[in-house]
């Protein structure tokens, strides 16, 4: 029997002695739990994505120094993930550590570089294996990328006789990967014959959130032991290392071909001692609506606290997308944590100044009203002129302006309100509504926003966002009477659209094809996107969430004669 544990930690970039100090903390629970050996995550000595600190000498000295430390403090086995300065060449490096030493490392030998990866950018590839004998277990050890590709490191080492893959990961969430992500886990382990061991980082970084849920497979691809989503774990799991030789043997595909020259470990360790065996503990997966607001809550809760921030600020205009934004603040940093401001012209509705002031209520957050039209007046007075939409865009600067003065004076963090559609059209003011610190629906289409306040009010069984919010068309409340769907299509219309456009990069013509929308309104739609770039270069930082966010993962030029 082999007993592992699986530190699932949330840990920050650059954060090299408080990662190391939290790694000791949980071998130590480890060491309780009886455990043969540790796995932490894909470069937890560092935090990932370290980026461009991997450029710098120092951090990578720092890196090697803190790898030294916790192979001196480590009180059982440990594979950890760290970055490792060999010569001239970065590795991404998994370190074994046993004994007061650094026993054995392995350097990642797939190197994704797609999407929000740029590993080929900073890190040289591995070339060779390791194979780690743990209390009589043949024992491959892997780093992320090298599972999801079949006949990678993982599928030579199972050849060879490995019947168990370590994988230390951190593999970052959008919408829909934890499942893929575990199917993917599953077939790997049917196909080499071995048992998976995934130990996955958990947290925010950034734009990123990392979703945890670190799994261990037997060699039928059944899950063994699962840690929860977007927490902290010490996940304890006992492994029959004998199930994968069953298995092999009951599997004629181990018969046929020459057979590959058996491995020789390169570590051997002991086992850690008789024990009583436990029930591993099986956390569910969420999905849906509770998958995606924890995944919200998390990166908002980590972006605030590992950058300093006890409290927050938003202005709440009793639209839908304040509301939410509201909501989900008060749940990530508590609501005693939030501050929230009304600022309404003479263009705000009763109803829409009334039910900022019922959000506030029924969340418990801070709220003042703070009457605008004197400015907005002060302002036209000495801008002559200044008419249609420029007048328009004047109140929400005006409302970014104070937002960012009282940001500046008592160190609040300022949270943009803007969703995904907007945010792909242009439909927000550039030093407006589009000023702040950090934008956490940026990446949620409308309808999706619409999707979760209800699933909130139905989780909660009160009303935390008013039906009336939820129920009335959208409006921005520049002008009189103003509806979104004077400008844009419906939200139902235009989110599958942008989903066409942008994350599947379709043509118009495909999009017309799919049954959209006609020519003339994808075309609209289409070119709204591209000239909306030079906005979205400028806007804030906000979460990942789906495979194709704006940012990293969608790298278009500003200055662009293409239609």
């Amino acid at each position: 029997m082999l007993r592992l544990a699986l530190l699932q930690l949330d840990l920050t970039v650059g954060a090299i002695d408080a990662n190391v100090a939290k790694i000791v903390d949980a071998s130590g629970e480890a060491l309780a739990a009886g455990a043969d050996i540790a796995l932490a995550p894909e470069l937890a000595v560092s935090g990932y994505p370290p980026e461009d600190l991997l450029f710098r000498p120092a951090f990578l000295r720092a890196c090697r120094r803190g790898v030294e430390t916790l192979a001196e403090r480590t009180p059982l086995p440990l594979l950890v993930g760290s970055p490792w300065l060999a010569r001239d060449r970065v590795h991404n490096s998994a370190l074994l550590l046993a004994d007061g030493e650094i026993r054995a490392r392995y350097d990642k030998q797939r190197l994704p570089n797609y999407g929000v990866f740029d590993e080929e950018r900073t890190f040289a590839a591995g070339r060779d294996g390791l194979v780690i004998e743990v209390a009589g277990a043949l024992c491959a050890v892997t780093i992320c990328e090298d599972i999801w590709l079949s006949n990678g490191p993982a599928g030579r080492a199972a050849r060879g006789g490995a019947t168990v893959v370590f994988n230390i990961s951190s593999s970052p969430y959008h919408r829909g990967k934890a499942e893929i992500r575990e199917q993917m886990l599953a077939t790997r382990a049917r196909d080499e014959l071995a048992a998976i061991v995934y130990c996955n980082l958990v947290g925010g970084q950034d734009e990123l959130v990392f979703d945890g849920r670190s799994v261990v497979l037997d060699a039928d691809g059944d899950v063994v032991a699962r840690a929860p989503a977007y927490a902290e774990s010490v996940l304890v799991c006992d492994l029959d290392v004998e199930a994968a030789t069953s298995v092999r043997l009951r599997d004629s595909r181990v018969r046929r071909g020459r057979p590959r020259r058996p491995l020789t470990p390169d570590v051997v360790i002991a086992a850690a001692g008789p024990r009583e065996r436990i029930v591993p503990a099986v956390a569910a997966s969420p999905t849906g609506p509770e998958d995606l607001w924890g995944a919200l809550t998390l990166g908002l809760r980590d972006y605030a606290s590992k950058n300093g921030f006890e409290r927050v600020l938003l202005g709440l205009s009793g639209g839908i997308d304040s509301a939410l934004v509201a909501a989900l603040a008060a749940d990530a940093i508590g609501a005693d944590h939030v501050e929230s401001i009304s600022m309404p012209t003479r263009f705000n509705a009763a109803e829409t100044r009334s039910d900022a002031r019922r959000v506030a209520e029924a969340l418990g957050i801070g709220f003042r009203e703070l009457a605008i039209e004197g400015l907005r007046e002060s302002f036209l007075a000495d801008l002559p002129g200044t008419a249609d939409l420029a007048a328009e865009n004047l109140q929400a600067r005006i409302r970014g302006v104070i937002l960012m003065t009282i940001s500046n004076q008592h160190g609040h963090l300022v949270l943009t309100t803007s969703n995904k559609s907007e945010t792909a059209v242009g439909y927000s003011t550039l030093y407006g509504d589009s000023a702040g610190g950090f934008a956490p629906i940026k990446d949620v289409p409308k309808t999706t926003v619409f999707g979760l306040a209800r699933w909130l009010n139905d989780a909660a069984g009160c009303e935390r966002i008013p039906v009336s919010i939820i129920e009335r068309p959208p409006s921005a409340e520049l002008r009189e009477d103003q509806r979104d769907d004077q400008s844009l299509p419906p939200y139902a219309q235009l989110d599958p659209i942008l989903e066409a456009y942008v994350e599947r990069d379709m043509d118009p013509h495909d999009i017309v094809a799919l049954g959209l929308g006609d020519l003339e309104t994808v075309r609209r739609i289409a070119r709204l996107v591209d000239l909306a770039e030079y906005k979205r270069r400028q806007a804030p930082p906000g979460l990942k969430l789906h495979p194709k966010a704006f940012g990293r993962d969608r790298r278009v030029p500003i200055t662009s004669a293409w239609r």
